[in-house]
């Protein structure tokens, strides 16, 4: 056993010899070294970004558009409004006049001034003896500019 105790001493001191001595580095010096990493890092992804942004990309979007409006409201007093620049619209349950808004500027592409939110609560109905409800919906007014227009409602 004195003979293995004498080895490990041995490769002990030769581990010390062989580690060299770590210079300092102030935190200053971190800074800089992190600040010029982002710079770079920044415009790397840049130069993606602007490489990957095409017409095609910049009209279709994420595809949430879609899930938050659900369908155009076509009725009477639709059209109505349509005269007024005021278009309806079912939406998500879930969305909000800045998710609205959003969406319509980027399917039809057309900026709105002004959305507007209802929910419209179903009704109880009942056919015999069963009783039920219909569905809950939320619509959106938007309001466009003078000049501006959504397709689909001309013609109608």
């Amino acid at each position: 056993m004195g003979i293995f105790n004498k080895k490990n001493k041995t490769d002990k001191v030769e581990k010390k010899e062989d580690k060299k001595p770590v210079a300092k580095v102030t935190k200053k010096e971190l800074k800089e070294e992190k600040s010029t990493t982002k710079s770079v890092a920044k415009k790397k992804t840049i130069t993606k970004k602007v490489v990957k942004t095409t017409k095609s990309a910049a009209t279709k979007g994420d595809g949430k558009a879609y899930k938050v409006l659900l369908r155009p409201i076509i009725s009477e007093k639709a059209t109505l409004g349509a005269s007024l620049n005021k278009y309806v619209f079912e939406v998500s349950p879930k969305a909000n006049k800045v998710e609205i808004k959003k969406a319509i500027s980027e399917v039809y592409n057309v900026v709105p001034a002004n959305v507007n939110i209802l929910n419209k609560r179903g009704k109880n109905v009942r056919r015999g003896r069963n009783s039920g409800t219909t569905k809950s919906i939320k619509k959106a007014v938007v309001t466009l500019k003078k000049g501006d227009s959504i397709k689909l409602y001309e013609g109608i």
